[in-house]
């Protein structure tokens, strides 16, 4: 019996996908391991298929030509048989401790009977490691209640620009698949795509107040690096489409419950939001259209959306006119960046 299944997408990986793999096999038989190679040119494969060797039953080597990450995910998710599938970066690590306090919440809802309650999503903390130097973490205390089963309609109100990235959640592998979430190949910055389309179908939930994911940040490789964001603004901006395409398709359902419409609006408007600095970053004439664009692809697709965001608060932030205005907004940026630590 698999309780989790860690998909760990690998491109190139050979110098750090150790500490992540070594990470999770605290984990024993309760856990499988997905190294999923996309395709790499180095010993990222050799490497696998040397865990795998060793340890048989837990570690499995996937090979992939390359997709990209959202390929590898959904490579992950295909092939999972824990019941709950968790996404680790190559080159980031889970705490062992913490791990092992997962488990123990997994398979308590593992044994239950009652199958009409079913744990969809659990959440837990993470941890902005840079150079193992600077770290921040991000918790969700205020938020969300702690060691119990919860719905929507007991999430508080998230701060704005709070949300919940990647590495805090933890999903049933079955509400994946049932949802139809299948990520873009060759694309940057599905992560967001990953945790959003899920969420109107997640209905129990549970935090877990630990430091689980460890997210490292630093290398200047990373797609979250300021020049590699500004470089494939592109991806960016079809990840910001396809959250507002989907936002706009199932808000009957969204804003059936105010506390998920709420969450779901905040989350789409930060991604917004960092779209238009990426692009006001970039300064070009053509960035700028892109820019502008996307606030007309919001306008056709959602007005009321459009006018929330366009008028609030970030929108009012994004889109001060003229020369003048993008000073300020890269100056605001600058200031978020250094105080949240998030690239």
């Amino acid at each position: 019996m698999k309780l989790l299944t860690v998909a760990i997408p690998c491109y190139n990986s050979q110098d750090y996908m150790a500490n992540a793999i070594d990470s999770v096999l605290i984990g024993g038989e309760e856990v499988e391991i997905l190294v999923i190679d996309d395709g790499s040119s180095d010993d990222t494969l050799k490497i696998a298929k040397e865990y795998e060797a060793k340890h048989p039953g837990i570690v499995r080597a996937i090979h992939q030509e390359n997709k990209g990450h959202g390929g590898a995910v959904n490579t992950g998710i295909a092939n999972a048989a824990g019941a709950w599938f968790k996404v680790l970066d190559s080159d980031d690590r889970v705490d062992p401790d913490a791990l092992v306090k997962v488990l123990n919440v997994l398979r308590e809802f593992y044994r239950m009977r009652d199958v009409s309650v079913r744990l969809d999503m659990l959440i837990t903390n993470y941890v902005y490691d840079k150079f193992c130097q600077d770290r921040r973490v991000v918790s969700y205390e205020h938020e969300l209640p702690e060691d119990e089963l919860f719905t929507w309609d007991d999430v508080k109100r998230f701060r704005k620009g709070e949300y919940m990235l990647m590495h805090a959640v933890i999903y049933r592998t079955e509400l994946l698949r049932s949802c139809g979430l299948h990520l873009p190949e060759h694309t940057f910055y599905v992560d967001n795509i990953y945790v959003f389309e899920p969420l109107a179908k997640a209905r129990f939930m549970y935090y877990l107040n630990v430091d689980f994911y460890y997210y490292f940040i630093g290398r200047d490789d990373q797609s979250v690096c300021e020049t590699n964001m500004v470089k494939r603004q592109d991806q960016q901006l079809a990840v910001n489409r396809r959250m507002i395409d989907y936002f706009t398709a199932n808000y009957d359902i969204i804003s059936g419950n105010r506390h998920l419409e709420q969450y779901m609006y905040n989350y789409l408007e930060i991604v917004t939001s960092v779209t238009q600095v990426i692009l006001i970053i970039d300064g070009s004439r053509e960035a700028l259209d892109k820019k502008r664009a996307l606030l007309d692809y919001m306008y056709d697709a959602h007005p009321d959306t459009y006018h929330r965001y366009r008028y609030g608060f970030l929108g009012v932030g994004t889109n001060i006119p003229g020369r003048p205005g993008r000073y300020i907004t890269k100056g605001g940026y600058k200031i978020c960046r250094k105080y949240f630590k998030f690239n």
